[in-house]
């Protein structure tokens, strides 16, 4: 699901959650001169084994290489860029990503307009630009000059091999992180109001019997908030990928439904009926909003903000904007942050609570960071990147530079409070002026050698919310990585079929859940298989299946 990136921004959160999360894992498929000195251009740029040419230079002498990253198009000047820039001789003269990338990445492809180095989202185009070849190899590079690649990379460099057995790009805020992304947001204060106190902040995970009881008493003790009428659950109609993870993860459902190794759309998982009937169920006892599948998102805060919904069902991030406007109109302001939606665990009947599947998050990252084959520079662009990968790099990318940012205290970072501060007040505005966390290449998830996060503003300092995520439900986080981008690939006949398999899907799903009675929802289900059969879901079973023994055997 999800390129991971500021927490507070819903946006990319949800493609966190669509993405992160949000992905039910059956689509998709898997100036170049140097501006340096003399000595840079001056090496014998033979061709290498990587298949492309390259100087010889390997010190810090100063050079310029060009750089689209799909996301960020700012200039290379602030205070960690010059930083970078002082550490490794390369300044990055940095590409804009105006209008659609994706468009701008297929464009410069056909014109073979390459820069030097390019971050691309991994998937169908990441797969265009290694099938057209206009990527490098990285091995020998890697084995030549990336030491710190190899430690920090490790099996991650055998994991991210295309089927020719190389490597085409260097993962991007990869490895497995144990953190939460989805779950069942309820307000801290009502649940307390309800009589569960006891399992509001225990750790303790919720039966789906006490999850509807909750439900029940909410909406027999609330008809109406201020003169509003008061629902017991709504949820965002245009994020059904959070909508649908929170529910398949209460069922303890995976991306695929695997039968004797052979891989199935989850809607073919016997879990998957049982959650359809229960949500039908919530929907006919009048607990979930029956306005849920249009509300956009705009609506669906204001509608959490408004005090008169007790929960709902997503990435436990996404609601920032409601909880602070809930925090602050607060009755009691002593008890403010209990006015908040908090993420809990509800489990099915018969499941294991640790074979929960709320937390989707795929080991291999977001972003491929790739050098192009028209690159006159590859040595310099693997020796930046090798050294972005190192610690010293991350700290570099996430903290700032030390003894402005941070300092070393007893053998730990130590973020200084101005920092803390000026991301409080304007995350944007300080990221982009300061660099800290503006930069993200080659960026690993989790702690470094001391213990500090590399994600300084992600998990250094967090919040009652995330802390309550963390007790509840990091135990459901899996990796979804043998899983990922199984589909066709882009451009293809069976790529359309894919397409028409995902719109039939989201057809149903939301009349099976707002369907009259569960005969009618199983009845709708029934014919949603059909119509998925004949769109061709069986041929895109068998491309699923055979992605999936292939990767199995290239990880081997």
């Amino acid at each position: 699901m999800i390129k991971k990136g500021q927490l507070r921004f819903t946006v990319i959160a949800t493609l966190l959650v669509t993405l992160l999360a949000g992905c039910a894992g059956n689509g998709g498929s898997n100036s170049n001169q140097a501006a340096g000195n003399s000595t840079v251009n001056s090496g014998t740029n033979a061709a290498n084994s990587s298949g492309g040419e390259t100087d010889t230079a390997t010190g810090k002498e100063p050079v310029t290489l060009t750089f689209f990253d799909k996301n960020i198009g700012d200039p290379f000047t602030n205070t960690v860029a010059k930083k970078i820039t002082e550490m490794t001789g390369v300044s990055l003269e940095m590409q804009q990503p105006t209008g659609n990338p994706s468009e701008k990445l297929n464009l410069m492809l056909a014109s073979n307009d390459l820069p030097d180095l390019l971050s691309i989202g991994r998937g169908d185009i990441l797969d265009k630009y290694i099938a057209a070849g206009a990527l490098l190899p990285l091995n020998d590079l890697i084995d030549q000059y990336g030491p710190n690649i190899k430690k920090m990379y490790g099996d991650m460099l055998n994991k991210t091999r295309s089927e020719d057995g190389k490597n085409y790009y260097l993962a991007n805020w990869y490895g497995l992180e144990q953190y939460p992304v989805f779950g069942f947001l309820m307000r801290m204060n009502v649940l307390k109001e309800l009589g569960a106190g006891e399992k509001a902040t225990n750790g303790q995970p919720f039966t789906a019997e006490e999850f509807v009881g909750l439900l029940k008493a909410y909406k027999e003790k609330y008809p109406t908030v201020d003169g509003k009428p008061a629902i017991p659950m709504t949820f965002n109609g245009e994020n059904t990928g959070a909508i649908t993870w929170t529910f398949k993860g209460m069922y303890g459902m995976m991306p695929y439904y695997e039968v004797d190794g052979q891989l199935k759309s989850d809607v073919r998982d016997p879990r998957y009926i049982e959650m359809i009937k229960f949500m039908n169920s919530l929907y006919t006892q009048g607990f979930i909003d029956p306005e849920w599948a249009t509300n956009k998102t705009q609506q669906y805060e204001q509608k959490l903000a408004s005090g008169t919904i007790f929960a709902t069902a997503d990435a436990f991030w996404n609601p920032g904007k409601p909880n602070q406007i809930l925090k602050d109109t607060a009755k009691d302001p002593a008890k403010k942050d209990e006015a908040q939606f908090y993420p809990y665990k509800v489990i099915a009947p018969g499941v294991d609570p640790s074979k929960t599947t709320f937390g989707p998050k795929s080991s291999l990252g977001w972003d491929g960071i790739a050098i192009s084959k028209n690159s006159k520079n590859a040595v310099r662009a693997i020796q930046l990147l090798d050294y972005l990968a190192s610690e010293e790099g991350q700290y570099l990318m996430m903290w700032g530079v030390e003894g402005v940012h941070w300092d070393m205290k007893d053998g730990k970072h130590v973020p200084r409070q101005e920092v803390l501060d000026g991301f409080k007040k304007d995350w944007a505005k300080y990221s982009k002026e300061s660099g800290i966390r503006q930069w993200v290449w080659a960026v690993k998830n989790g702690p470094g050698s001391d213990g500090t996060p590399y994600d300084l503003i992600g998990r250094y300092q967090s919040d009652p919310v995330s802390d309550l995520a963390i007790k509840n439900l990091a135990d459901s986080a899996f990796d979804t990585a043998i899983y990922d981008n199984l589909g066709p690939a882009g451009g293809t006949p069976e790529a359309i079929m894919q397409q028409k398999v995902n719109e039939t899907t989201a057809k149903y799903f939301p009349r099976m859940v707002m369907a009259p009675s569960e005969q009618e929802a199983v009845s709708l289900y029934e014919k949603m298989i059909k119509e998925l059969d004949e769109a061709g879901l069986p041929k895109l079973e068998k491309i699923y299946t055979d992605n999936y023994t292939k990767r199995k055997e290239l990880w081997k």
